[in-house]
């Protein structure tokens, strides 16, 4: 035995399983503190700043610092790219003025500063900036900086500390945490009541953490820039014995939340705001894959890359529409976004539209994403949160026992035969002339038929999409998409059909050209045929005639922007500032008014829509105009029940689609078909219906063909122009992902699939820039179990 052990190589923390790590901590391999450890020793050598500053001259900035991470303060790069450079054409543009990147003091610590404005990514930077603040005693907070979160063991706080102070204190940073449970399990650990022993997570900076900086990734000057309690996930997983180790650096405020209208304008505007999954305290992060890029097209950014570069074991995110399908695919990692609201979200954190938001689960297996989801349901009470209304989710969309037991560890072949699995192909739609999608979509399609057909031996089912040739050795769904939305929208959503592109015409021009004159929008009357609407409706539902050619799932997911912003930070600010009040702390910052007079924001257009949402007095859109909560709840329905005829009808066990046809963009250039965020419209199908998805690495590519910028004729912004020009990516290349779908209550289903074909096709590669470290044996002896703090008042020291 002991020469078998001696055999076996020693355990590296980088890519090990949950498993994997209690294996090697019960072998006395590795202590808590030392997993600690070495994740902070990581985050030191890939968590820098990692974009460049856009000037208009492109001479060098300044040195400046910004704030402490894992013991260093950051240093910002002093090198700028010169506008014209980025820029085609600059000297004819007549625009706005442009806001040009520059270095600037923050709100919340003006001693530190950030960037603001304009950047790029950094060729080879080496660097990633996925989190913005660690759990690290003297760092965590900007509020109980430095000896204002001095070690209750250590003596009393300096007088002039801020009210809270002696509270906050008591909570044990990361490596006390660990401390604590070295101290008390050892080798020993109880892995029944404490499934998540020693685990390190991050999180989405959306998440409230009461041992951490948490403000959405806002540069906003809270009086207490922590909260009094924790959001009920992060409580959970302090329970069975996660470490609470970062916040987790993500576009503030869930994407920015958008602009509600009004009469507050940008005095500067960007000219593109690709890869910015940016924020106003943590700064802006990198693909690790290519840090040029984009580090997601969805902003729980740093979720992602943290777990990909292995700073941490686990990441919880947030997902709107994007935010962590985005980050999994553009990083090679897994993910479970359970079901509309299954997990938790709004009931303390803060959100973009909470007819969408959720928890997802990030790891780079879906064995520990599943241990993950066990591990947040609570014994007597599930999944159901108190303060967040969508978890009233009915029980049967809940299994009953455990997500893990459904993951496969077996890829061999025929492993799925039997399975009648749906592809998605409108997934794969490749414009005509487009060659952007073409290396992506090919490596997928290909992926599917070989891995999930040929191999695992599930039978393939196809979706009809126009640019996509059939193909002859797969089956066709008798009822696709399009026919299943002909027969549901005249009776779920028939306010569709009267839709009105952005110039004010028709969406849907087969429709106009079929009906008599009728009022599409008030004041717009449209109709040239002889058909009354409801009888265009009728003959629609009933395959009379032909449903317009646009009449499919990508175009029908644009939906009126909902006022419902403004109500969720009202009521987060509200409940922040009675949280502190219970414990006799006043929080100032409780309003919208409070909230924009203490902010700053990279981009000035954010600015002014934040002005514009403080003035927003009514939850409803403009009387008489498409109402935005009316159409997300009515899109649900309507996505789910065109999902289970399309599965009923075939006979599915459940669909495939692929995530993006597209490679991470590069920070700061054009987006793809000038589609904001290069969101395709088919992709947003999964949140607005609130649907479980699983996300599986698929694959790489090694050719993309980025687009390029063209000042538009009349010289007041560029565009995005497609390209021709191949550029190669060195290998591994940059990841794309499957995504597995079925409806609530059949997760077991589609764990059992992802995961029999994640153990087939093995497809994740971790980023080579960012590998492997030493480890620091000697950190066990660093630590002692003084650092557990005794608990205060409402808090665990776990």
């Amino acid at each position: 035995m002991t020469g078998q052990a001696d055999a076996r190589p020693p355990f590296r923390l980088e890519e090990a399983t949950i498993a994997a790590m209690h294996t090697a901590i019960r072998a006395g391999e590795i202590t808590c503190v030392e997993i600690v450890q070495h994740y902070i020793d990581r985050v030191r050598a890939f968590n820098g700043p990692a974009s460049l500053l856009v000037t208009a001259d492109g001479e060098p900035v300044a040195p400046a610092t910004g704030t402490v991470r894992g013991g260093v303060p950051l240093r910002f790069p002093t090198a700028t790219v010169k506008a014209a450079d980025l820029l085609p054409d600059l000297d004819r543009y007549r625009g706005p003025p442009l806001d040009y990147g520059r270095m600037e003091a923050t709100a919340s610590d003006p001693s530190v500063q950030q960037q603001y404005g304009m950047v790029v990514g950094v060729a080879d930077g080496g660097q990633v900036n996925a989190l913005a603040t660690l759990n690290l005693r003297g760092e965590r907070s900007v509020t109980f900086r430095g000896d204002f979160d001095r070690h209750p063991d250590d003596g009393p706080l300096p007088p002039d500390a801020p009210a809270g102070a002696e509270i906050f204190r008591r909570y044990p940073d990361a490596l006390e945490q660990a401390a604590a449970l070295d101290a008390r399990w050892g080798r020993d650990p109880d892995l029944d009541a404490l499934p998540l022993y020693g685990v390190v997570f991050s999180f989405k900076d959306s998440f409230d953490t009461k041992d951490m900086r948490s403000t959405g990734g806002g540069d906003a000057a809270y009086d207490i820039d922590v909260p009094a309690r924790d959001h009920i996930v992060v409580e959970r997983l302090r329970q069975k014995g996660a470490i609470i180790f970062a916040k987790a650096v993500c576009t503030e405020y869930n994407g920015r939340a958008g602009n509600p209208g009004g009469r507050h304008a940008p005095d500067r505007v960007l000219a593109s705001t690709l890869g910015y999954q940016r924020s106003s305290w943590g700064g802006n992060p990198a693909n690790p894959y290519d840090t040029r890029r984009s580090a997601s097209l969805g902003s729980s950014s740093g979720s992602g890359v943290s777990v990909s570069t292995n700073m941490v074991m686990a990441s919880i995110g947030e997902e709107t529409r994007a935010s962590c399908r985005g980050p999994s695919n553009h990083n090679a990692v897994a993910l479970i976004l359970p079901h509309k609201a299954m997990l938790g979200f709004d009931g303390g954190a803060i959100g973009a539209d909470i007819y969408c938001d959720r928890t997802g689960i990030h790891a780079r297996t879906l064995a520990d994403c599943a241990t993950i989801l066990d591990a947040l349901k609570d014994e007597h009470g599930g999944y159901y949160d108190p303060r967040d209304p969508y978890t009233t989710v009915p029980r049967p969309s809940v299994l009953s026992g455990s997500y893990a037991s459904h993951v496969a560890a077996d890829g061999r072949a025929g492993a799925l035969r039997g399975v009648r699995l749906g592809v998605i192909c409108e997934s794969m739609r490749v414009p005509e002339g487009s060659l952007a999608e073409v290396p992506i979509v090919t490596a997928a399609a290909r992926e599917i038929k070989a891995v999930l057909g040929e191999t695992l031996g599930a039978t393939l089912v196809c979706s009809r999409e126009p640019t996509c040739a059939p193909d002859p050795d797969l089956e066709a769904m008798m009822v696709d998409f399009r026919t299943a939305l002909a027969r549901l929208v005249p009776v779920f959503m028939p306010d569709l059909l009267f839709r009105l592109r952005p110039d004010g015409q028709p969406l849907f021009e087969e429709f106009a050209a079929a009906v008599r004159p009728t009022a599409f929008a008030p004041g717009k009357v449209f109709g040239s045929g002889t058909m009354a609407p409801i009888d265009y409706c009728v003959a629609l539902a009933e395959g009379r005639i032909v449903p317009p050619k646009n009449l499919d799932i990508g175009t029908i997911q644009q939906q009126e922007l909902a006022m419902v912003f403004r109500f969720h930070i009202s009521q987060y600010l509200m409940r922040r500032a009675a949280d502190w009040a219970e414990q006799g702390v006043t929080e100032t910052l409780a309003d919208w008014p409070a909230l924009n007079a203490s902010s700053k924001f990279w981009g000035d257009d954010q600015r002014a829509a934040f002005r514009n949402w403080e003035e927003v007095a009514d939850p409803r859109n403009p009387l008489g105009g498409r109402q935005g909560v009316d159409e997300r709840i009515m899109l649900r329905e309507l996505l789910r029940r065109v999902d289970m005829m399309v599965i009923l009808e075939n006979r599915l066990d459940a669909l495939v689609r692929l995530h993006t046809p597209w490679p991470p963009g590069l920070i700061g250039h054009p987006h793809q078909h000038d589609i904001l965020h290069n969101l395709a419209p088919e992709s947003l199908y999964g949140p607005n219906a609130g649907l479980t998805e699983v996300l599986v690495p698929a694959g790489f590519v090694t050719t993309v063909y980025d687009p390029v910028f063209t000042l538009a004729p009349d010289g007041r912004r560029w565009v995005s122009t497609p390209s021709r020009t191949p550029t190669t990516i060195p290998a591994p290349g940059l990841p794309f992902s499957l995504v597995f779908r079925a409806e609530p209550g059949k997760e077991d289903v589609i764990l059992r699939i992802a995961s029999t074909y994640e153990a087939a096709s093995r497809r994740r590669i971790p980023p080579p820039a960012f590998g492997p470290i030493a480890r620091d044996r000697q950190a066990r002896a660093s630590r002692g179990p003084r650092s557990a703090a005794p608990a205060a008042s409402g808090a665990v020291a776990d």
